[in-house]
């Protein structure tokens, strides 16, 4: 396990990316040869955990109800869960699973903000968050998709203020109307983005793997974007700086 990075991930940082995946083992397949990961199975193979160069970056979990979705979720950095989770409900948003520890890990917590975006909190112990990211294969960037662009920076503003707007800003988080790039129905929802450095290269491997591509290439503020699912269904971004 990676020494705790504590101290790195200031609240409001996104800190963690997971996978929940019907097939772990798919998933291994797909993105070990996606992203160059290793992994190293925990707690007796509820969850992989991925590695590049040997750091920490990203987790696949098996789903333990099918009928969950198969999906990305970021993580976001605190020193106190459940101070956070009040504060979320407090403005808004919802708790859809209490803080919980996670073995000796740290204390998690899965929330929404008020139009129904998850989003997971990490209150971290032995294991502080991502050993790597900003690197091709790495956590990159998460994008929020709203409806109301406005109402999201007037709540993640307030909630994460210090890590959004303080001096030593480092979100590696926007906002964006859902309308930019996907259908009116689309709910809003986190895109999880890994860097790339070929976007065009790295389709070619999504499809070859048996992924498709949802979104073709676009220009963003922060690089080249592209919007894929992987063989499984779960949607994630390419990024090009």
């Amino acid at each position: 396990m990676a020494e705790n990075r504590a101290s790195v991930y200031a609240e409001g940082v996104p800190c963690w990316v997971d996978a929940q995946l019907r097939d772990v083992e798919a998933g291994k397949r797909f993105y070990g040869e996606l992203f160059g990961w290793t992994f190293e199975d925990e707690w007796y193979g509820s969850f992989a955990e991925a590695l590049k160069d040997g750091e920490p970056v990203a987790a696949l979990v098996r789903k333990v109800d099918g009928r969950l979705p198969t999906v990305w979720t970021v993580y976001f950095a605190t020193p106190d869960a459940l101070a956070l989770a009040r504060r979320i409900r407090s403005a808004g948003g919802q708790v859809v699973s209490a803080p919980v520890p996670a073995g000796d890990l740290g204390v998690t917590a899965l929330v929404t903000d008020p139009e129904g975006a998850v989003f997971a909190l990490w209150q971290p112990d032995e294991h502080a968050g991502f050993g790597k990211r900003h690197e091709p294969g790495t956590f990159a960037w998460a994008e929020l998709y709203a409806r109301d662009t406005e109402a999201a920076n007037a709540f993640y503003g307030d909630l994460f203020q210090e890590a959004l707007f303080g001096p030593d800003a480092e979100p590696d988080f926007g906002r964006a109307p859902v309308s930019d790039r996907f259908a009116a129905e689309m709910p809003p929802h986190f895109l999880v983005h890994f860097a790339v450095e070929d976007v065009p290269a790295a389709l070619e491997d999504v499809t070859r793997l048996g992924g498709r591509v949802q979104v073709p290439p676009f220009e963003t503020s922060y690089g080249t974007v592209a919007v894929v699912t992987d063989d499984q269904g779960a949607s994630f971004a390419l990024l090009r700086r």
